[in-house]
């Protein structure tokens, strides 16, 4: 893994410590948390759809990593990243996407969702990705790095809007003349 994925981390770490206001614990989901997880995706979302999205992920074998955020035994916020083709000039990038994050209502804007990211982005960055990707609120996700400019030479459904941003965890990872996301249908529905 890079270093400057560690330091970006590290001065988000300080910077946003003051901000969580509930004892957090994040670790890799488990079978037995399936359930409050959807819960907590619903809530967050306000619509079963996006609870089916996850599981219909799923169930097409494209997650890559599933971390909850737990305070007291509950599950209180979730990410998940899925598997994502994204070519640069031809050639193949270790990509992934940020498929969905999600903080239960009750505990937004409480840094929960913030912890979640900066707890996962070194641990997809030591499986050996060199890139995420994710469609976003374009006012939230650029404090961890992610740019809407990294992504726009990549051809994607949502190419060209605000929210189609990405994250070099490898340095000029995405660079070239131009590239494709190529989203499966199952990105698409949601």
């Amino acid at each position: 893994m890079k270093a400057e994925v560690f330091h970006l981390v590290d001065v988000l770490q300080t910077q946003e410590a003051a901000m969580l206001q509930v004892e957090v614990a994040c670790r890799d989901e488990c079978v037995l948390d399936r359930e409050q997880v959807l819960n907590v995706i619903r809530r967050a979302f306000g619509r079963e759809s996006t609870a089916n999205y996850v599981k219909r992920l799923d169930e097409e074998g494209r997650i890559f990593k599933s971390i909850v955020a737990i305070e007291n035994d509950r599950v209180i916020g979730h990410i998940v990243y899925t598997l994502l083709p994204v070519e640069v000039d031809g050639k193949p990038v270790r990509a992934i996407g940020l498929s969905c994050l999600s903080v239960d209502p009750e505990k937004q804007s409480l840094g929960v969702g913030s912890r979640l990211i900066k707890h996962s982005l070194p641990l997809v960055a030591q499986a050996g990705m060199a890139a995420v990707i994710v469609l976003g609120h374009p006012r939230y996700y650029p404090r961890f790095g992610f740019s809407a400019e990294i992504a726009q030479k990549l051809k994607a459904p949502f190419s060209g809007k605000p929210s189609f941003m990405a994250l070099e965890l490898v340095p000029n990872a995405l660079q070239g003349s131009s590239g494709s996301v190529e989203y499966a249908p199952v990105y698409l529905e949601e």
